[in-house]
């Protein structure tokens, strides 16, 4: 597996994912909106066998924050430590760029996840209330300083 900038041979198989894993996802054109703007990064993982997309995660930069938008896996590749290796190399790419603390939003639901931003040293901060439809759940703000 390989971890790299996305790019723009990957947004079919990055907005499939998305679409496959959220009730609101991205679209293809989303997603290649923001490989134009110099404030998102978003990174990919890639088997390089295949060379298909196992995984994505993103975020947007500002100033010396960095708001973690995305973070998907392939069904077929999880619990495989790849979200894990995703986040960690964009939070590293980050803070070259002067990046000292993350935020994001999860599910209340899940568990997974939050055991991951966790393990990141991501600490909970409060909650928005009904932030996600289809279903409606709160949202546990997560932030990493």
């Amino acid at each position: 597996m390989i971890i790299r900038q996305m790019q723009a041979g990957d947004l079919e198989q990055t907005a499939a994912l998305e679409a496959k894993n959220f009730s609101r996802p991205w679209s293809r054109e989303a997603f290649a909106d923001a490989l134009e703007k110099e404030y998102y990064r978003y990174l990919v993982a890639i088997d390089e066998n295949t060379q298909q997309v196992l995984g994505m995660c993103g975020m947007i930069r500002t100033l010396e924050e960095g708001g973690i938008t995305n973070v998907v896996v392939r069904d077929d590749a999880r619990n495989q430590g790849i979200a894990y290796k995703m986040l960690t190399e964009l939070m590293q790419r980050a803070e070259k760029e002067g990046v000292k603390e993350y935020t994001l939003e999860v599910r209340k639901s899940n568990a997974p996840a939050i055991v991951l931003y966790r393990k990141l040293g991501f600490t909970e901060e409060g909650i928005r209330p009904s932030f996600y439809d289809m279903p409606v759940e709160d949202a546990l703000i997560m932030r990493k300083r």
